[in-house]
């Protein structure tokens, strides 16, 4: 029999179901994702750290889980990184009964073996009002027969980054004689990699804080991760001094990268009322009549009109006018606040990694 839980809001409302996870409870920022598939995808992106994902779709599990198997290279088969990174997942309709080719086990089965909580039974559409509303806040799942143990969390000012990337170098692709690129890891989801590889380079992959400018290199990549941009001084710093080089190596970012690009550049950063958490998400190219449907993942934005000279805003988002990505009117340099890798969502601007590694010399 499932237990009744309760997700408690900063603002003092209250959401009632039943648990289908890992029963403990937990706290983090709650916020809401509108895509209609991808909960696999989307547990296992490290830029969910720290969060509370709501799905809005109402039925969600009815495809399973497929087995968690790794490539020889140590990338992950079918998931965006080596475990769940989510702290909990929220729906309204848990399909405890699940049919795919490829599923090997239950959504519930997978939360509890990888102890994150799961609840069901939520009015996912008045939790998202509600959001949308008052804007992504705290939030605190309890267990209805344990009323005194309430869990606790910040999220504001945490170094997310920090705790998702990796400690050590890593290296693919090594000692083939192919083009080097070096990729700040904050977080970087797997499937960018797979991009970068399958485009034949070789890519160095270093921990957030890591002086990369003391390695032999053709490009620098600068991937997506969790939180605030504004607690990664050290990795600003070192992109900043890459930004001095007068080799004109070439530079792509992606969600947090788009970030850090921009505060290396001099722009500042601001947080989204609610963020950019779907596969629907309608982006222009600056300049032309281009427009892109793109899968996103993030809470902060770079402010376009604080960007120095020199550097130009490359999209913008269609619903909300955002920033979406910015690039250098001389230099190889450039970045995408969405995910051009999608896993899951459109494919519509994959060709971003096709310009990045045309750019290496």
């Amino acid at each position: 029999m499932l237990r009744k839980v309760t997700l408690i809001l900063d603002n003092g409302d209250r959401f009632h179901g039943w648990s289908f996870g890992y029963e403990s409870p937990v706290a983090g920022e709650v916020v809401f994702n509108t895509a209609m598939t991808g909960y696999v995808e989307s547990l296992t992106d490290p830029s969910y750290a720290g969060q509370l994902m709501t799905l809005t779709y109402p039925l969600v599990g009815n495809y399973g889980v497929p087995r968690f198997s790794f490539s020889p290279n140590g990338l992950a088969t079918f998931m965006e990184s080596d475990r769940i990174y989510a702290s909990a997942i929220i729906v309204s309709d848990y399909s405890e009964k699940y049919c795919h080719w490829n599923a090997v086990e239950s959504l519930g089965d997978w939360l509890k073996r990888e102890k994150v909580p799961g609840i069901t039974g939520i009015d996912t559409r008045q939790l998202t009002k509600v959001l949308r509303e008052h804007g992504v806040m705290m939030g605190k799942i309890v267990f209805d027969d344990e009323p005194d143990n309430i869990p606790t969390a910040e999220y504001a000012g945490v170094n997310y980054v920090s705790q998702v990337s990796c400690k050590d170098i890593i290296r693919y692709q090594e000692g083939q004689g192919l083009k080097k690129v070096v990729l700040v890891d904050c977080g970087v989801k797997h499937h960018i990699l797979r991009c970068l590889l399958k485009r034949g380079v070789e890519v160095i992959r270093v921990p957030w804080n890591y002086d990369f400018n003391q390695l032999e290199f053709d490009g620098l990549f600068l991937a997506n991760g969790p939180g605030d941009p504004d607690t990664c001084v050290e990795a600003v710093a070192h992109i900043r001094e890459f930004l001095k080089d007068e080799e004109n190596r070439p530079c792509m970012g992606i969600c947090m990268g788009n970030q850090l690009l921009a505060k290396a550049a001099g722009a500042s950063i601001y947080k989204l009322k609610y963020g950019h958490r779907s596969h629907n998400q309608p982006v222009r190219m600056v300049g032309t009549e281009r427009c892109f449907i793109t899968s996103q993942n993030h809470g902060y934005a770079v402010d376009s009109a604080t960007l120095p000279q020199g550097w130009n805003t490359y999209f913008v988002n269609m619903n909300d006018g955002s920033n979406e990505g910015i690039r250098h009117e001389a230099k190889p340099w450039f970045s995408a606040q969405f995910h051009p890798e999608a896993c899951g969502g459109p494919v519509d601007t994959e060709f971003l990694f096709d310009e990045f590694v045309g750019l290496l010399k």
